[in-house]
């Protein structure tokens, strides 16, 4: 049987500290601080809701996020 794979380790980063920021500069700090996706999406927007190791998402409302998670 094959080893079951490692998952990378997450960035020590916690998502409120986005929150407030205009949407470019922390999605270029998220990648910057080690997350290897960043995912900006509008309120509202309908979205599956597997957790992916290593993903930040951001709502963005108005050029700002308003909220952020990760997975």
């Amino acid at each position: 049987m094959a080893p079951i794979p490692t998952p990378p380790a997450e960035p020590q980063d916690s998502p409120d500290g986005y929150v407030g920021l205009e949407a470019a500069r922390a999605e270029r700090l998220a990648r910057d601080r080690g997350w290897s996706t960043v995912r900006s999406l509008a309120p509202g927007t309908i979205i599956t809701m597997e957790y992916r190791v290593g993903r930040l998402n951001f709502e963005v409302s108005d050029g700002r996020v308003t909220r952020a998670w990760k997975g």
